[in-house]
């Protein structure tokens, strides 16, 4: 029976330039994806029976749960946010950062007393989850698109819960870290059925990059 392809789909961006330069170490290449000019949108290496394509971060998970790619490479915010059916198989290590809850140094009191406050985020189903499971304090949550470090500053918000990687944007602000949710890096997931009918190939592939790391 021919070999099936292994696909991938890659969050677009920093995260995908640095996977395949991981892959690479591998001797997995893919020097069409590399073009900047190219409009092809799946990328195919007919030697390893490989299958690539770029995707938004935030649609990486639902490609890999229905199946239309085996395996994905994205930010865990973006497997917290999503919430998709899919095995999370290993920490990558690149892209570190992480998940707070951010304010004034003012807003820090509102945390401590469970009293309804107004959180703003990209990430609502993050922020709900850490309000009301972890925290047990209810909060109404505004969910924004842009520029979350305006919530505060305009009134909008009393706090909100963002990704940080210096913090300094946050300083340059007025705003500071109050509490941190959860460390982030890009993780690699895989499909539930792909894990059982490749895992040999999924398997050694985990354990090489292992090796790499």
């Amino acid at each position: 029976m021919e070999e099936r392809y292994l696909t991938f789909a890659l969050g677009k961006g920093r995260l995908a330039n640095t996977t395949l330069d991981l892959f690479e170490k591998l001797g997995i290449t893919m020097t069409e994806m590399k073009d900047k000019s190219t409009r092809k949108l799946i990328f195919v290496n007919e030697e390893l029976k490989l299958k690539f394509f770029l995707a938004k971060g935030p649609d990486v998970p639902t490609y890999v749960e229905y199946g239309a790619a085996d395996i994905g490479v994205v930010g865990k915010d973006t497997i917290m946010e999503e919430n998709r059916r899919v095995f999370e198989v290993l920490d990558l290590g690149f892209g570190k950062c992480r998940m707070c809850v951010c304010g004034p140094a003012s807003a820090k009191e509102l945390l401590q007393h469970h009293e309804r406050i107004r959180v703003a985020s990209k990430y609502p189903m993050i922020a709900k989850d850490y309000f009301y499971n972890k925290k047990h304090q209810t909060v109404d949550i505004i969910k924004l698109n842009g520029s979350v470090e305006l919530g505060p500053i305009v009134g909008l918000s009393d706090v909100i819960v963002d990704i940080v990687e210096t913090g300094s944007t946050l300083k340059e602000n007025g705003l500071e870290v109050l509490e941190e949710i959860c460390p982030l890096s890009a993780r690699m997931i895989v499909n539930q059925v792909s894990m059982r009918m490749e895992y040999d190939r999924i398997n050694k592939l985990i354990h090489d990059l292992k090796g790499v790391l």
